[in-house]
């Protein structure tokens, strides 16, 4: 039964004060009266049951929280409440709550608030900071700020009452915790797991960093809104494709939701398939020394591949636009950089694209077909080019609709009333897909036992080979910034070889700078730190550069 109206306003948390101007001696959230409709709330108290409405004069009176919180938070301080004993009961259940670490943003919580209330309710946990970075692009760079806010974080959680045992509190900004995370760092430098690469990543020129795809709304920084281009640049990776296979078979194992698990099938995004090599030529067939590696799940429709696509940063593109396509493709490339994953992978998005002027020969059909730019296709995914199916792909399809490119039907369904009015993309019979100079041919075959045969033939010939890929990518793992775990490695001035610090001389620690300000070049803050980047290999002696760029704000919260 709802309880009756409130005749009095309700109660609402009033806005902190910024951390600029926190004075350290709040001893419980501050509240204040609001004019805002008072609301029903239904009562689950004991007594209620279906009993009429009270009368006015016997509703309760609003909660004292000024009398009360402040007697229970002295009472759990000077009692210690919420200690974890030394010697734990090992009799009782284990429980293990893995929680979002509490972000300071200029003082507030935010959206960890709601789970560390639930969780925190009437339990004890170790509780942890993650504060190596702040978005925020007036305090990225700022050490004090970060200093302030953590206090202001603890007296906050503090006065939401959560029974943490403050004795046992960390923080990933002290060099004796990120010791250990560039620790691990190493390790998985010399197991191969940590490597250097020419990737596309999302740079804010604004922000003077790279962004996590997470971090990057409708083309802009989440924080701040400023735009957000695709731009090259080397960077250290995480290779946790290493073990894609492993948590694909691992969910079985999870008392998780089967739509939950299927999120994550999706996102790991296992596919088998063929990877083939189309030559490059000239208009007149001839190969001119370069292959085109391309990604295909569906080797068997290699007979209808009448165009290839490449994407807008594909590493290969400079050297096949042609003289005549120079400006448009650089126009298609500049628009395509300002465009987020999604935005170019959106399915109801109208295709666009522009002719690179080089051709490559399909090497089953023996047929010329063009080289196409469109940003429907990703660098990141596969080889970064497609082979174009359009009779039986649909963006394919959308794509040689427009640009008036030929479609070659290669799959007959075996339902023959089948509506074929656009593109098949459903099993079937093999048809048009033979030819007796590459001495393929998959006619009357369905399209498993074709793929199979398509695989075998170019294995035998040398023009690809079967190929498991993965949407899930491996992790960028370098921040442009200068609020993070520095990374433990040097590069040798005469050969830029990269030698990993000894493990006995970590942590290695950030130099203190005034100056955190963009470079205006592109360098990572701490290239302002001269004397801190320019070092000497303690092994050898020789001259060396640090590492400038920093690990990513969450490096210190994943162990």
């Amino acid at each position: 039964m709802q309880a009756p109206i409130q005749t009095r306003a309700p109660l609402r948390i009033q806005s902190l004060p910024s951390a600029s101007t926190l004075r350290f001696s709040l001893p419980f959230v501050v509240l204040r009266r609001t004019n805002r409709r008072p609301v029903r709330v239904r009562c689950c108290a004991t007594g209620c049951g279906n009993n009429p409405r009270p009368p006015a004069q016997q509703q309760r009176r609003s909660y004292p929280f000024d009398e009360i919180e402040p007697r229970w938070h002295r009472y759990w301080e000077e009692n210690r409440t919420f200690r974890t004993p030394d010697e734990v009961d090992t009799s009782k259940p284990k429980c293990y709550i893995l929680d979002m670490f509490p972000y300071p943003r200029q003082g507030l919580i935010r959206r960890s608030q709601q789970s560390e209330i639930l969780n925190a309710s009437g339990l004890r946990y170790l509780k942890e900071y993650l504060l190596l970075f702040c978005p925020k692009k007036d305090y990225a760079n700022n050490a004090k700020f970060f200093l302030k806010s953590s206090m202001y974080i603890l007296i906050l959680l503090k006065s939401l009452g959560f029974s943490y045992d403050w004795d046992r509190e960390i923080s990933t900004t002290e060099p004796e915790y990120y010791k250990w995370t560039q620790w691990i760092f190493l390790q998985l430098l010399k197991k191969g797991l940590a490597y250097q690469a020419e990737v596309p990543v999302n740079w804010c020129p604004a922000l003077a960093t790279v962004l996590a795809n997470e971090e990057v709304v409708n083309g802009v920084s989440e924080r701040g809104g400023y735009p957000v281009i695709r731009k090259p640049m080397r960077q250290w990776m995480l290779k946790i494709t290493a073990y894609a296979d492993r948590l694909l078979e691992d969910l079985d194992e999870l008392d998780w939701s089967e739509s939950i698990k299927e999120m994550q099938q999706n996102w790991i995004g296992r596919s088998e398939g063929a990877e083939l090599k189309f030559n490059v030529v000239s208009t007149q067939g001839c190969e001119q020394g370069v292959e085109l590696p391309v990604y295909t799940t569906r080797p068997d429709t290699i007979f209808g591949a009448t165009y290839l696509v490449l994407a807008p940063e594909h590493h290969l593109l400079p050297s096949l636009i042609s003289e005549a396509q120079h400006e448009s493709v650089e126009e298609y490339r500049d628009l395509a950089a300002k465009k987020s994953e999604l935005e170019r992978t959106d399915l109801q998005k109208e295709k666009s694209g522009v002719f690179s002027g080089s051709y490559a020969k399909n090497p089953a059909t023996g047929e010329v077909i063009p080289i196409w730019i469109a940003d429907y296709v990703l660098g990141s995914y596969g080889t970064g080019a497609i082979m174009a199916v359009p009779a039986h792909d649909s963006r394919d399809h959308e794509f040689a609709l427009k640009y008036i490119i030929p479609i070659i039907r290669v799959v007959s369904p075996f339902d023959e009333s089948c509506d074929l009015g656009g593109p098949y993309l459903g099993d079937g019979v093999m048809v048009n897909s033979s030819n007796s100079v590459s001495g393929l041919n998959i006619n009357g075959l369905s399209c498993k036992d074709a793929a199979s045969e398509v695989i075998n033939w170019l294995e035998r010939t040398g023009y690809g080979k079967k190929k498991v890929n993965y949407k899930l990518r491996d992790w960028l793992f370098a921040r442009q910034r200068y609020w993070g775990e520095p990374f433990p490695v040097i590069y040798l001035d005469d050969t830029g070889e990269v030698v990993p610090l000894p493990e006995n001389e970590l942590p290695l620690t950030l130099p203190e700078l005034d100056d955190f300000t963009p470079t205006g070049t592109g360098e990572p803050p701490l290239a302002k730190a001269t004397s801190w980047v320019k070092t000497m290999d303690p092994i050898s002696g020789r001259p060396a550069k640090r590492e400038m760029s920093t690990m990513p704000q969450w490096a210190g919260s994943c162990w």
